[in-house]
């Protein structure tokens, strides 16, 4: 991964408290993992941001490297790695996602 983009990829993670690098995007998924995930975070009243990683090929490379996850998607909260589709389901059923999450959660 070249430092540019290491250095795009940390940027983003400062920029924003949760957010999903992803297939498509929040409004468009363009693979059904990446859909699972945007409506797993849809119920959690807390912004997300989402990268679509089919649009910039160094993005979708460096962010494999830069987690050490071979997949997509890839969520991530207060800069942390948490995990790709199967992990976010299975922190959303046991009610640790909402957890990870509450950092960042809209009290209201």
């Amino acid at each position: 991964m070249s430092e540019s983009t290491q250095k795009q990829i940390e940027q983003q993670l400062k920029e924003h408290a949760v957010i999903l690098y992803m297939k498509g995007s929040a409004d468009f998924p363009l693979c059904g993992f990446s859909a699972k995930v945007v409506n797993i975070l849809r119920t959690y009243n807390t912004p997300f941001h989402t990268i679509n990683i089919l649009e910039d090929e160094d993005i979708r490379q460096g962010i494999k490297i830069y987690s050490n996850w071979p997949t997509i998607p890839q969520l991530y909260v207060l800069g942390e790695f948490i995990g790709g589709g199967d992990i976010v389901q299975q922190m959303h059923d046991s009610g640790e996602l909402k957890q990870v999450l509450g950092g960042t959660l809209d009290s209201s």
